[in-house]
């Protein structure tokens, strides 16, 4: 199977293609290397990544790149690439979110329903040559005051820019299935943690904190909690998405474990041997209190949970970040 794996440098479509790639595909990755944090990080996977023979690596930017090109002989498109982060999503950043999350989904989603013939202000109804969509979206749509656990059917109230870009792109792959039969499935993704971290995550300045006993920042009263998720359990849920008939449906993607700040800062000393110095700020604007998802499901129609247990994910990260920023 040929695949093309969006934001491949990035911290789960690497894993991702480095997934696809050991069991035998074959995987074109693209990365804009977007300056959301530093590129040395992205650069790390990128070298990870191109040192398999079935990984075809393009640092390009998928409002500019030849998508006509990037999806010859494509089946499956795994869309992970996005400009990431809640809170730094408001004010004038706003713009490149939407450039980055919703212009450049509809672009892609429009390579994938055309086929051909890319730039004709034209339609056609060429029938799509793509077996599968698989959009990455985010907890962040279901906003602030969503039960608990979250099922899909909650309503969905971003309670951030950010999440609304990731419903706007999730509404578009909709559309695109509805109207031209691209067969999008859009995966919800709920706090994903794992080795080789973004920088401005919460659990890698946790660990990287920790490790060099210096202070991090805990905002609230730290009793705000979420449903953590780890990326190869991710991974898992996109390749089971191309196997299974989800064609047209939102799933929750989300781990068992469900921990508050304070709790993850403990599990963290456990694992470091070492105590956190723990300074607290305000709420920012844009976290929501609580995150579970319900994934029952993502049991009935992916025969997908998420199997790695907390403590030996959270074991893994830090290994990762200690040997990467030498600490």
């Amino acid at each position: 199977m040929k695949c093309l794996v969006t934001g491949a440098a990035g911290f789960i479509g690497a894993q991702l293609a480095v997934r696809l790639a050991e069991r035998g595909d074959e995987v074109v990755g693209i990365d804009s290397f977007l300056d959301s944090y530093p590129r040395e990080v992205k650069e790390d996977r990128a070298r990870w990544i191109r040192g398999f023979e079935r990984i075809r690596f393009v640092e390009g930017d998928l409002m500019e790149a030849d998508l006509e090109e990037l999806l010859e002989g494509v089946e499956v498109v795994f869309h992970q690439a996005a400009q990431a982060g809640v809170r730094a999503s408001w004010g004038q950043t706003f713009e490149v979110y939407a450039r980055n999350n919703i212009l450049a989904t509809q672009r892609l989603l429009e390579a994938c329903r055309t086929g051909v013939g890319l730039g004709s202000p034209t339609y056609n109804d060429t029938p799509t040559r793509i077996r599968r969509f698989v959009y990455a979206s985010s907890s962040s749509v279901y906003g602030d005051n969503a039960p608990l656990p979250t099922p899909e059917t909650a309503a969905t109230q971003p309670y951030s820019p950010y999440g609304v870009t990731k419903l706007a792109g999730e509404h578009l792959a909709m559309l695109y299935w509805a109207n031209f039969g691209v067969p999008a499935v859009a995966l919800r993704y709920f706090t994903v943690f794992g080795p080789r971290p973004r920088p401005d995550m919460a659990f890698c300045r946790f660990a990287r904190a920790i490790l060099a006993g210096q202070p991090i920042r805990v905002f609230g009263t730290g009793e705000q909690s979420r449903g953590f998720t780890h990326v190869s359990d991710v991974v898992e849920a996109n390749l089971a998405a191309v196997e299974k008939p989800c064609e047209g449906e939102v799933i929750n993607i989300g781990g068992g474990a469900s921990l508050t700040v304070n709790e993850v800062v403990a599990c963290f000393e456990e694992i470091i041997g070492k105590p956190a110095i723990v300074e607290r700020e305000d709420v920012q604007k844009g976290d929501v209190r609580h995150t579970m998802a319900d994934v029952t499901k993502a049991k009935r129609v992916l025969d997908w949970e998420a199997r790695k247990p907390f403590m030996e994910g959270l074991a893994e990260l830090v290994e990762s970040v200690e040997g990467f920023y030498g600490l």
